[in-house]
């Protein structure tokens, strides 16, 4: 009898294991799915980091709310002297409406030259 409760067991833990799975799947597919910008701001390469002939990327991690306002960011990486640049950019963006909250990922290049 005690197999039997061990085998039933094991089942039930495989069962919710694989669910717990797939899930995990669906909602990274949903991440990845690129949300369409509705309009955009330009980002305005700060005077310091012109003088300074400094040149790179800025990775943004955008918090996007379901009207498609932006709600918050996170820096990835990228210079200090373009970051907050970069950030007052992707805040006056606006997104198109979807049912839920989404996180996108931005990417801006600046260069100088």
């Amino acid at each position: 009898m005690k197999t039997r409760a061990w085998f039933s067991l094991f089942a039930l833990v495989a069962l919710l294991a694989c669910a717990s799975a797939a899930s995990a799947q669906s909602a990274s597919q949903d991440q990845s799915a690129k949300r369409q910008v509705k309009s955009k701001v330009d980002p305005a390469y700060p005077a310091l980091a012109r003088e300074m002939h400094v040149n790179g990327k800025v990775k943004i991690e955008v918090n996007v709310a379901a009207d498609g306002s932006v709600r918050s960011t996170k820096v990835l990486g990228g210079s200090p002297l373009l970051v907050r640049a970069a950030i007052d950019a992707v805040k006056g963006w606006k997104y198109e409406p979807t049912p839920r909250e989404t996180t996108e990922t931005v990417e801006f290049v600046f260069n100088n030259f």
